[in-house]
């Protein structure tokens, strides 16, 4: 299927079109924010077609045939932006916001040549390990969901789960060290259905209509993030259209949205822009979609943004991201959904799962210029997480046909077995300026304060007693503090220098660090680079550790990990780049992480160490004296979009290693060793009689090694050893050694779109694992299985299909 795409990767004729549409925007300078008048805009259209903008920054084109343009902007002492592959369709006005450089180079007449490459990072402090991905990427690639959060394991160094969750692993590191960001502050995790650790979930409340051009770094951080380890996923929301009103309504498999975007009133530059969707996943289950699961999911979210420009205060922003979720099913197994507790199956008994969340992330940000060379910018955020966790035992008698299918199961009795409720409450605020002194030198200063407002219940009921027993339960206010300071230095237009210092504050333990970062670009001659970058990171272990209850042998009940140390790590990161054409790169960047201070069981014969903790939460006492490492190699290959084609492979080779207390160096369960990426797709234009509809087609192929796991014990013989009566289960002296199946899949996607006169509308349909391939990721002792072994599967074959009209 693959093969056959790439048999029609041909250039496509272009032919013109009797539909149009108005392409407009700003163009900002891209340190102050401050309006570029007089900067020229051109498009490459036939006739090609121009504008100039105005004092505001502003400029229109109007009369823009439908279909795929490039624009050219140039300003007399800046490097020309180049911005290829605008969509234009006839249902909705183009409204771009640009930014552009100042040249180091002392210029009179002469027209800047260099112009920023496709892919770099938005964040001009985020010199290394940082790719920009774009609304329109994670539209076309296959697999996406319309999930940004789904694209990035098309990227190197990154694999998701495979268990059909929005887990994201970024070199080997655990996804609850993510750190994920929206207008340029932290935010939840922004998944229904997460968990406690904020990982988990399988539907993302993000939504590609919404999202403008955003940030994804993977190592060696800038100076202005911390409290991460792993990754850090830096959004931005696209500001609606404040000019006119303008709609797109959608139907789907997993839901049906409604987006308004326009001015508030006319002539004033003020816009909203508003998303609501509604589940409809039932329909999934109707179709069999979800396998044996016996339950419904449901969910809805809401997303918003207005912005308030005034003449003399600076421009005032709102900004909300919101959902809620719930899930009541029956006989849950470990094959299905990881529930806390016993993660096993039992012939005569059954476990029911009922699940509520909600989230909630909002701010107000203002942005001020401060004279020419200045920029301040100044949030308010909230946020709020809950989570309500009912699980429930009943005692069952099933009923078998005679070949041993299960007809139906009668419930005999039904009793507790884990019950939490947790909210997460924050309040933040953040500061932080922006100086250009020159075109060569940039300073930024910030501070960010949170205050958390944590209230946790988490019960546990054991199989001897009646009671239960509180593993957590807590009302405790705990505050961060952190600053930085970073400073870019453009040596020339061949060599960039960051550097700069973070500083992370916990007021809960007075635990604090102060964590240098450097990173250098350089470009010894034309279409290559070099990158080279350090960094030392920390962050705060889940919350619920340094609460948990712990009884010790004489009864009494303590809370030993009060005093948790930060886990820390060094990243080192060196990359290596060339630019074969203006559509090709290949890239190579080495990378190794030394972690360090990680919480780890008290007891020299644990294999615990907190980094390794998923679903299933274990709660003892814990030191920071666990330590670890990451390290691989990454490669790319990748044909942007150009010519009505592209294609994206990359492969990664990597290592992910921890040592617990007794000093055994062992696989993370995320240390699958190795991945594979291929994407490709073509486009073909200008179908139809009217030569107004448009064919999409992408694909998707991957392979990547098995997650480590922790295996049921057996004897020497390899035959099953489990004693659930004493609770031996679990052979913990092989904890991670190895992994059952490697992962592949292939996905398929095609989208088709039609423009008419005052709309367009657009079709999609998404193929996940079009093989049904259900490689075994976990097992787990199951009485009714034949060899009492259950697995948990790679999620299997699942269509998605889409209907959209922009209006």
């Amino acid at each position: 299927m693959i093969a056959a795409l790439l048999l029609v990767f041909m250039s496509s004729p272009l032919f013109s079109q009797n539909l149009t549409q108005t392409l407009r925007g700003a163009i900002l300078d891209a340190d102050t924010k401050t309006p570029l008048i007089g900067a020229t805009v051109q498009l490459n259209t036939n006739p090609p077609t121009g504008a100039t903008t105005d004092d505001q920054g502003h400029f229109r084109i109007e009369k823009v045939p439908i279909g795929r343009v490039a624009l050219q902007a140039s300003y007399l002492g800046y490097e020309n932006l180049s911005v290829p592959n605008i969509v234009v369709n006839s249902g909705k006005e183009v409204v771009l916001n640009l930014e552009m450089r100042e040249s180091t180079e002392k210029l009179s007449e002469i027209v800047v040549t260099a112009t920023q490459n496709k892919g770099e990072a938005i964040n001009e402090m985020a010199a290394i390990s940082t790719r920009s991905i774009s609304p329109e990427e994670t539209n076309r690639y296959a697999g996406g969901f319309n999930d940004p959060s789904r694209i990035l394991s098309n990227f190197p160094g990154v694999t998701a789960t495979q268990d059909g969750s929005n887990d994201i692993i970024v070199r080997g590191n655990s996804p609850k060290y993510i750190q994920w960001r929206l207008e340029g502050e932290q935010i939840t995790n922004p998944n229904h259905f997460g968990d406690q650790s904020s990982v988990g979930g399988s539907v993302s409340i993000l939504n590609n209509n919404l999202l403008a051009a955003s940030d994804f770094s993977t190592g060696a951080f800038a100076p202005e993030f911390g409290d991460a380890l792993s990754g850090v996923y830096d959004l931005r929301l696209r500001t609606g259209n404040n000019e006119q009103t303008e709609c797109i309504f959608g139907f789907g498999l997993l839901g049906t949205e409604m987006t308004i975007e326009g001015p508030f009133k006319k002539g004033y530059g003020g816009s909203f822009l508003v998303n609501y969707r509604y589940s409809t996943a039932g329909l999934i289950s109707q179709l069999g979609l979800l396998g044996d699961l016996n339950g419904v999911l449901n969910f809805q979210d809401a997303t918003f943004k207005l912005v308030f420009p005034t003449r003399k205060a600076g421009i005032f922003s709102m900004y909300g991201l919101g959902g809620l979720s719930s899930f009541e099913f029956e006989d849950v197994t470990p094959a299905l959904w990881v529930i806390p507790g016993n993660n096993t199956t039992r012939r005569e008994t059954r476990n029911d799962f009922n699940k509520k969340a909600h989230l909630f992330n909002t701010g107000i940000r203002h942005s001020i210029n401060t004279g020419s060379k200045g920029l301040l910018n100044t949030s308010l955020t909230y946020s709020n997480e809950g989570i309500d966790d009912d699980i429930y035992e009943a005692g069952v008698v099933r009923f078998y046909d005679d070949a041993g299918e299960l007809l139906r199961d009668s419930v005999i009795s039904r009793r507790q077995q884990f019950q939490g409720k947790l909210r997460k409450p924050a309040y933040r605020f953040s500061t932080t300026y922006n100086h250009k002194i020159n075109a060569r030198h940039k300073i930024q200063v910030g501070l960010k304060y949170t205050l958390f407002d944590y209230q946790f219940e988490q019960d546990q009921w054991r199989d001897s007693l009646q009671n239960p027993f509180r593993v957590l339960d807590f009302s405790e206010k705990v505050s961060t503090v952190r600053n930085f300071v970073s400073w870019k230095f453009r040596a020339s237009e061949r060599l960039t220098l960051v550097g700069g210092l973070h500083n992370m504050n916990v007021l809960l333990n007075n635990k604090s660090t102060l964590e240098p970062r450097l990173a250098l670009e350089y470009s010894p001659f034309s279409k290559f680079k070099v990158n080279l970058g350090y960094g030392r990171h920390s962050t705060m272990e889940s919350i619920h550790h340094y609460f948990a209850k712990i009884e010790r042998p004489d009864g009494r009940v303590v809370e030993p990990n009060r005093n948790l140390d930060l886990l820390k790590a060094d990243h080192f990161v060196l990359g290596f780049e060339h630019r074969i054409s203006r559509n090709l790169r290949s890239k190579v960047e080495f990378y190794y992480q030394n972690l360090f201070d990680l919480p780890v069981e008290n007891l020299d014969t644990s294999y615990f160490a907190t980094i390794v903790e998923g679903l299933d939460f274990r709660y003892v006492e814990l030191v920071n004296k666990g330590k670890g490492r990451n390290y691989g190699v990454e490669f790319t290959l990748e044909k942007f979009f150009s010519n009505r084609y592209y294609f994206l492979l990359n492969a990664s080779l990597f290592e992910s290693k921890y040592t617990s207390l007794d000093g055994i160096e062992r696989n993370t369960p995320f240390n699958s060793q190795y991945l594979v990426n291929f994407l490709c797709g073509k486009e073909f234009p200008n179908l139809g009689k009217k030569r107004n509809q448009t064919l999409g087609l992408n694909a998707k192929a991957y392979v990547s090694g098995a997650r480590k796991i922790i295996p049921l014990l057996r004897d020497a013989q390899g035959n099953l050893a489990v004693d659930v009566a004493n609770n031996r289960i679990w052979d913990y002296s092989r904890a991670f050694e190895s992994g059952l199946d490697d992962a592949y899949q292939i996905q398929l996607s095609a989208s088709y779109k039609w423009n008419k006169r005052r709309a367009t509308h657009e079709l999609f349909l998404n193929m996940d694992n079009l093989t049904n391939h259900k490689g075994k990721i976990v097992e787990f002792y199951d009485e009714t299985e034949p060899g009492k072994v259950g697995y948990m599967k790679q999620f299997g074959f699942f269509p998605n299909l889409m209907y959209r009209v922009y209006f």
